[in-house]
């Protein structure tokens, strides 16, 4: 090992002193034709350096292989240079071979990156070897050098190693000689510097299309449509580089290992983020998700959705679409991840299960794996835009057998669900949080002051809720507690739940409001004003083109942004309502048709009783 890093350490000084730094000061004096010829005069020293120089980046993986592509792209003929570069890449492939094979070797740079190979690996459908180095080479997240070792030790015979080695980088190689290239005739011919920016992008433009062609037709050929798609695989590296060093993961999915795939996961639902820490289990294939199909009518996710065999349903409305999707998803030897409560904790605490699923869970003959989500509310509360750098926890609570799933009643099964899946933000804290804006928003959800009960007077500023009538000030400490009564946003929801609740015989309540209205297919119907109103017995809409009622016994949740919308579907048609004026509104009408539906639910355990 001295020895080897003895060479590295030489070559460097001999490229840098001899080779990089004239090249440099070449180009700085517009010297084009010195700078052109300052490794093809070299000969077979110049040819050899890029070699080396170009293995060398391989064996230390850290080190960038672009500048000596580059540098050949402006020395040498197209041709020679992509020549040079992919003999270097094959005699530094040969190196790492030996290195893992013969002397056990593993790189630092190389195992810091193990966790990262082994997810992409994940993602392809017949995990062979040679197409997932294939594919490793295409992307540019990871180093040639990296790919090298993981590459050597796998059970891959040289020989198809290094031709897949030799073959896999010439694209990368391409475009960067060619960016070298393109960077001499603006130096040299005194390109426009804007049509240079034209042909860098037209070349990465290029190299995507190529990436995306292999990827799609080779790497996951027949899996459209699946969570083995390449549109599942980029929906979760984009939302990996959003979320992935944001949050923390704990993990405890001991009894996973009891679940038999195809299963399906029911979790409590306390953030948007939740499918993405779900994602971060050990599964024995990738699961599919049952989304809200509102998702499926924003543009770009309409065009991922169905592709990334992501599932979807109507909330709150009769939807057979949902049942016959979660079958064949099941059928095709896939998970399911499935969020009950179908809508996000506006306080921490878990929502009712409004739509039993016990019977279709017996139906579809699975595992069920109950799996509960800590510390997720706080990280990205509904009322609140920006999300923290936190800690979230994820427990596999229960694993039930299909055998033992069969033989409950489906109530019991429903309410064991329900029973497991319960959870309090607020009594279940994970993680301290020291930021300073942890009431922004607040106003949004707890839209009445809990002290003097005054409407729309509630105002969020840094970590203090405060209200403009009364004065009154809660201040949240780092565990999201208040450190005053009542204690808790939880507490504080629940005396405004009170409040709501005396007036819940004869309250009404009306706004005007801006509507859009969405069809099947995920794109805007139409755009109106028009005007909604709520009682005990109906929900109401009028607009000049449009006219309903339904009943609120038909209405079992409202579903809501705060301080945005709230919505819900009528003729199969999905429509959200934009209040004109105090937008805090929505949560208030959210919460009262809460409040009439758990007065149903009384009523029929009386009578059942």
């Amino acid at each position: 090992m001295l020895a080897i890093v003895l060479v590295i350490a030489a070559l460097f000084v001999l490229f840098f002193k001899d080779i990089l730094v004239p090249l440099l000061r070449a180009q700085l004096h517009r010297d084009f034709d010195g700078a052109r010829a300052l490794l093809s005069e070299r000969g077979l020293r110049g040819a050899l350096t890029v070699v080396l120089v170009e293995a060398l980046q391989m064996v230390v993986v850290f080190i960038p292989a672009e500048f000596i592509q580059i540098s050949s792209g402006l020395s040498y003929p197209f041709p020679a240079a992509l020549v040079l570069c992919d003999l270097g890449v094959c005699l530094g492939a040969s190196i790492i071979f030996v290195l893992v094979r013969v002397f056990r070797f593993q790189s630092a740079a190389y195992t810091k990156r193990r966790q990262r190979i082994d997810r992409l690996s994940a993602a392809v459908h017949d995990r062979n070897t040679v197409i997932l180095l294939y594919l490793l080479f295409f992307m540019p997240i990871i180093p040639f050098g990296a790919i090298c070792y993981y590459g050597s030790s796998t059970k891959l015979p040289y020989g198809k190693y290094i031709r897949t080695v030799a073959t896999g980088v010439i694209p990368s190689i391409v475009v960067s000689n060619l960016m070298g290239a393109a960077g001499m005739a603006f130096l040299r011919e005194s390109l426009p510097l804007w049509l240079l920016l034209c042909i860098i992008v037209a070349l990465a433009a290029l190299l995507f299309v190529l990436i995306f062609f292999v990827i799609r037709h080779c790497c996951f050929h027949g899996a459209e449509e699946t969570p083995d798609s390449m549109m599942y695989a980029l929906v979760f590296f984009l939302v990996r580089l959003w979320q992935g060093r944001r949050v923390r993961v704990e993990l405890d999915e001991t009894l996973l290992q009891q679940a038999e795939a195809p299963y399906i996961l029911l979790a409590n639902h306390e953030s948007f983020f939740d499918f993405y820490y779900i994602s971060q289990m050990s599964h024995v294939r990738n699961p599919s998700y049952l989304l809200n199909a509102f998702y499926f009518t924003r543009p770009v996710l309409r065009r991922m959705g169905k592709p990334g065999g992501f599932l979807s349903k109507k909330l709150f409305t009769p939807d057979m679409g949902a049942a016959v999707g979660l079958l064949r998803m099941t059928r095709k030897g896939y998970p399911v991840v499935i969020f009950p409560e179908a809508r996000l904790s506006p306080d921490g605490r878990s929502n009712p299960i409004l739509e039993p699923g016990g019977a279709l869970y017996q139906k579809l003959n699975v595992d069920l794996v109950l799996v509960r989500i800590s510390g997720a509310y706080w990280a990205d509360p509904k009322w609140r835009r920006r999300g923290y750098r936190c800690k979230v926890r994820v427990e596999v609570a229960r694993v039930l057998k299909r055998d033992e799933v069969k033989a409950m009643e489906p109530s019991a099964l429903d309410a064991l669900i329900a029973e497991t899946l319960r959870s309090d933000a607020s009594a279940a804290s994970v993680d301290t949080y020291p930021q300073r804006d942890k009431a922004e928003g607040l106003e949004n959800l707890l839209y009445r002051c809990a002290d003097c009960g005054a409407l729309y007077t509630t105002k969020g500023e840094g970590n203090t809720l405060s209200c403009t009538k009364c004065g009154a000030r809660h201040t949240l400490d780092e565990t999201y507690h208040f450190t005053d009564a009542p204690g808790s946003i939880p507490a504080y929801y629940d005396r405004i739940r009170a409040m709501e609740r005396e007036t819940l015989a004869g309250f009404r309540l009306d706004a005007e409001v801006e509507t859009k209205v969405y069809g099947a297919d995920g794109r805007v119907v139409k755009k109106e004003r028009g005007a909604c109103s709520l009682t005990p017995e109906a929900f109401v809409y009028h607009s000049a083109t449009e006219d309903f009622e339904i009943p609120t016994a038909e209405l079992s949740a409202l579903p809501f942004s705060c301080g945005k919308e709230f919505e819900l579907y009528h003729d199969g048609l999905l429509h959200y309502f934009y209040p004109l004026s105090e937008r805090q509104q929505v949560a208030r009408w959210a919460l009262f048709v809460d409040l009439l539906t758990e007065n149903r639910a009384k009523a029929v355990d009386i009578i059942t009783d």
